[in-house]
């Protein structure tokens, strides 16, 4: 007789409250007039500020649900999940904030936009708390069909349909693909949950080496990791900008939350028969993104590229979770460091773009510093940050994974990162260069909200940078919480 699991809505409070957001605008928009709509961002804002304070109060405080009689909780909310919460929170409050001003421009301020983030981002956030892989698929699915149709949100623009398009077939292709390796995974242990998973598979199953393959795959289209990568430089330019820089941060943190719960709480035993597929992931995603991002002139195309290269980095943290302690929790640091460093660099982007693409090629940037100083400097933050120079944020993301990598024995790897960090500077620096070097007619006129939040991610960024202890021991306490509480270590 089938028993309806127990539910602890205490526990997944934040993923109602996201997702049930949704499901209020939707209610309140039959209500309002077309000509009033302006109140949807804002009433957004407020659901996610809500998500964010729950979020926070479970730290050291979560727990298990969604639970049948004799089997493990699908849904965690350790201090793993809760950092990635707040994490994929703070990337939808961004996001939103620096949406309000293109969305204008762009003639595409609708109520939907703000429906579908929501529902999206629930999708991530669940990604985060799955401890079943069932549960990881329908996560994977409720984050990836909202995005198919953002992508396509500017119809009936051409390039915004043609990413739509390609996001959403190879995005079905790459589901499948999981879907085959959670088959493979109940063929080799007869569960799907990710603690049974460890305490059943064998070494030496052939079985379990082969899901362990396409699972892999599966997740390595969501996080964009070469070569499985070929369908970002064209949706990110395509999609409209706001859409692409949430999907850029969103989609990313949270594909790797589902690949670290999966690698090291359901397969960290048979580690040799993945390791070394991971690095070399992470040696092509390196070398295909950082030399593909020099030849771009487009600087939608060029952080498109960037933000493969960037699954480089957090992937070589991920290859060292087995062997080092600090593995898990130096991709947990890195991801948040990229979340206001990525964020901060569309936002300019959003600034400057006009209609029908203008603004959006790298030589529209000569000249910035003259005619808008203050988003220039924020820009050249932003770029350093994302190459790794000090004191940013995204200089102490590399060190931390760099570390990790020499301290699993993966020396090698972390050659390749810092020997490919340094190709990076040369497309980094050049937007700088442009900014300050040459005369143009670069010139922003931005909404006190994106202005805000540049703002504040240039604060966030020089603040991980100058003092990385304290964000390090909260990523410490999730990633060990990650990786022992579930695994009942």
């Amino acid at each position: 007789m089938f028993e309806a699991p127990a539910i602890d809505w205490n526990v997944i409070l934040p993923f109602v409250i996201v997702a049930g957001w949704g499901i209020l605008l939707m209610v309140v928009d039959l209500f309002v007039s077309e000509d009033k709509r302006g109140w949807a961002p804002w009433l957004t804002i407020v659901g996610l500020f809500a998500a964010l304070a729950v979020s926070v109060s479970q730290w050291n405080n979560g727990g298990g649900t969604f639970t049948a009689v004799g089997e493990t909780p699908m849904v965690m909310v350790d201090n793993f999940a809760v950092f990635l919460n707040v994490t994929l929170v703070l990337a939808g409050i961004f996001s939103l904030l620096i949406s309000i001003n293109f969305l204008e421009n762009q003639a595409l301020d609708k109520p939907e936009y703000y429906m579908l983030m929501l529902f999206s981002l629930s999708g991530m956030m669940l990604m985060g708390m799955a401890n079943d892989l069932i549960l990881i698929f329908i996560a994977l699915e409720l984050l990836s069909i909202p995005l198919y149709i953002l992508s396509g949100f500017a119809w009936p623009k051409l390039k915004s349909e043609e990413s739509a398009l390609k996001y959403f077939l190879l995005g079905a292709f790459s589901s499948s693909i999981f879907v085959f390796g959670i088959a493979l995974t109940y063929g080799a242990t007869g569960t799907t949950s990710l603690p049974e998973i460890f305490a059943q598979v064998s070494v030496n199953s052939a079985l379990g080496v082969g899901a362990i393959a396409f699972l892999l795959v599966g997740l390595a289209f969501k996080v964009a990791a070469a070569p499985f990568h070929m369908w970002t430089p064209d949706v990110y330019e395509g999609a409209p900008t706001s859409v692409t820089a949430f999907m850029s941060v969103g989609a990313k943190v949270a594909g790797f939350a589902a690949l670290l719960r999966i690698l090291t709480v359901a397969f960290p035993h048979i580690g040799d028969a993945w390791v070394g597929a991971v690095a070399i992931l992470a040696t092509l995603t390196l070398i295909v993104g950082n030399v593909a991002a020099i030849a771009q002139s487009n600087i939608k195309r060029m952080l498109a590229y960037s933000s493969i290269a960037h699954a480089g980095y957090i992937l070589i943290a991920v290859a060292s979770s087995v062997n080092s302690p600090d593995g898990v929790s130096a991709a947990l640091f890195y991801m948040f460091a990229y979340l206001f460093s990525n964020l901060g660099a569309f936002a300019i982007v959003i600034a400057m773009e006009k209609k029908d693409d203008l603004g959006t090629s790298l030589d529209d940037y000569k000249g910035l510093w003259k005619r808008s100083p203050a988003m220039a400097l924020a820009m050249a933050v932003f770029m350093l940050s994302l190459a790794g120079i000090p004191p940013t944020g995204g200089f102490v993301g590399k060190l931390f994974v760099f570390r990790t990598a020499v301290e699993a024995n993966l020396v090698w790897l972390a050659v390749v990162g810092v020997i490919t960090a340094v190709v990076s500077t040369f497309y980094y620096l050049r937007v700088v260069y442009l900014m300050f070097m040459f005369e143009g007619e670069a010139k922003i006129e931005a909404q006190p909200a994106l202005r805000t939040a540049v703002a504040l991610m240039v604060l966030i960024t020089l603040l991980i940078g100058l003092l990385p202890s304290v964000w390090f021991e909260l990523a410490q306490q999730a990633g060990l919480s990650g990786i022992h509480l579930l695994a009942g270590g």
